[in-house]
C-alpha cells in the first residue's frame, strides 16, 4: 500500500512537513509503523498550489523518496498553502512515473492508499463507464487513477462527496458481479485548490489508517512552547496516513466509513458519515 499527507493552511515550505517531523513522510518511506508494508519505495509525488495559479504543479518520480535530491531541493524552496505528498508501495501495477500519485486533472488533485481487489478483472468494466472525453487523459494503469476519473465522471466538480460515493458504489457493484467479496479499500484525498476532502472507507470495514490534526488553537493551549504552532493560522489542518510525531493530543483517527472537509477561512473540520451510492 502507500502513505500520504494532505496539508491546508498557512503557506509554509514543504520541508516543514515532509522532512522535519520526527516521523515525517520521508521517514515513513523507510519505517512505516501502520502501513501494510514497512518500506514504501516504489516512487513518490508532490503536488502544490502557487499563489494566483488555479492548477497545481505536480512532480512525480519512480525513485524512492528517502534519497531523492530533487525532492529535497523542491521541499527547501517551494512554499504553498495547500499541498499533497505521497509515497508509493505498488499493489501490482507497474512502477512508472504515470502511476505515481498525486494525479491531476485541471485544478483537481487526487491521491489514494488502498486497492481495488482483483482490479485486473474489473478494469475493463470500470473503464467503459468513464466519460469518453475524460478517458483520453488517463495516463497510467493504476486502480487509483481509474477511481479519480470515475469520480470526475460522476460529478466531482459539483459534488465531491457524492461523486466519490458513486465511484465507490460502482466499484462495489462491479466487484460483486465478478465474485469479489470485498472490492474496495481506500483512504482518498482530493482537493480543488481551495477545499480539501479526505475519505476513509473499505468494503470489509477494516480500512487503512487515516488521521487528522487537532485544531491549532487547542494545540497552542496544550503546547505553548512549540514554535511551529505560533506561526500558523487557526484554519491550518493536516490529514495523514499515520501521525508525523508523538506530540500529545495532536492526532485523531478518522472514524471508519467517514470523511472530513477542510475549507479556507474556517477552523471547522466536519467529519461526516460516508457510504457508497448507486452510480
Amino acid at each position: 500500500m502507500c502513505r500520504w499527507l494532505a496539508y491546508s493552511g498557512t503557506p509554509i515550505l514543504l520541508d516543514a512537513i515532509l522532512y522535519r517531523p520526527a516521523h515525517s513522510l520521508i521517514d515513513q518511506s523507510l519505517h512505516s509503523k501502520l502501513g501494510v508494508e514497512t518500506t514504501n519505495g516504489d516512487g513518490f509525488g508532490v503536488g502544490w498550489y502557487a499563489t494566483d495559479v488555479d492548477t497545481p504543479a505536480v512532480v512525480r518520480d519512480t525513485a524512492p523518496a528517502w534519497s531523492n535530491r530533487n525532492l529535497r531541493e523542491i521541499a527547501n524552496h517551494v512554499r504553498s498553502h495547500q499541498f499533497f505528498a505521497h509515497i508509493r508501495a505498488s499493489t501490482g501495477t507497474a512502477v512508472q512515473q504515470t502511476n505515481c500519485h498525486p494525479f491531476r486533472h485541471g485544478h483537481w488533485m487526487w491521491m489514494h492508499n488502498g486497492a481495488i481487489t482483483d482490479f485486473h478483472r474489473m478494469r475493463r468494466d470500470l473503464a467503459l463507464v468513464v466519460d469518453p472525453e475524460l478517458f483520453l487523459d488517463i495516463e497510467g494503469s493504476t486502480d487509483s487513477e481509474m477511481m479519480f476519473f470515475l469520480a470526475l465522471t460522476f460529478g466531482l466538480e459539483e459534488d465531491p462527496p457524492g461523486a466519490v460515493a458513486r465511484m465507490a458504489g460502482l466499484v462495489e457493484e462491479v466487484g460483486h458481479r465478478h465474485g469479489v467479496e470485498f472490492p474496495l479499500q481506500m483512504t482518498v484525498a482530493v482537493t480543488d485548490g481551495q477545499s480539501l476532502w479526505a475519505f476513509r472507507y473499505s468494503s470489509q470495514g477494516a480500512s487503512r489508517s487515516l488521521y487528522y490534526s487537532t485544531k491549532v488553537e487547542t494545540l497552542r493551549a496544550l503546547h505553548p512552547d512549540v514554535a511551529f504552532l505560533r506561526g500558523i493560522s487557526d484554519d491550518t489542518r493536516l490529514f495523514v496516513s499515520e501521525p508525523l510525531g508523538d506530540l500529545p493530543g495532536a492526532w485523531n483517527e478518522v472514524p471508519e466509513n467517514s470523511y472530513g472537509v477542510v475549507r479556507p477561512g474556517t477552523d471547522d473540520q466536519d467529519l461526516v458519515p460516508f457510504a457508497p451510492q448507486a452510480a
